[in-house]
C-alpha cells in the first residue's frame, strides 16, 4: 500500500534525476552557444584548433581553452 513517503521519496528522485540532467544539458549546451554568438565565423577554425590543442582529458576544459584562444588571437594581431 502507497503510502505519502514514498510519493515524496519518488518525487524528491525523479527532481534529482531531472536537476542533474538539465545540468549535463546546460554544460553541453553553453559553450557551443557561446561560441555561436560571439566568434566570428573567419575564427571559429582557429579556436577549434586551439581548444583541440588544450584538451589533455576526455572532458573538455573550455574555459582554460578559450583564454588561450583569446592569447593566441591577441598575439596574432600584434
Amino acid at each position: 500500500m502507497w503510502q505519502m513517503s514514498d510519493s515524496l521519496s519518488i518525487v524528491i528522485m525523479l527532481g534529482v534525476i531531472a536537476v542533474v540532467l538539465l545540468t549535463e544539458l546546460a554544460a553541453a549546451v553553453v559553450p557551443m552557444l557561446i561560441v555561436v554568438l560571439f566568434v566570428p565565423p573567419e575564427d571559429r577554425p582557429a579556436l577549434a584548433a586551439v581548444i583541440a590543442a588544450a584538451d589533455s582529458s576526455r572532458r573538455l576544459r573550455l574555459w582554460r581553452a578559450l583564454r588561450l584562444a583569446v592569447v593566441a588571437r591577441r598575439a596574432g594581431h600584434r
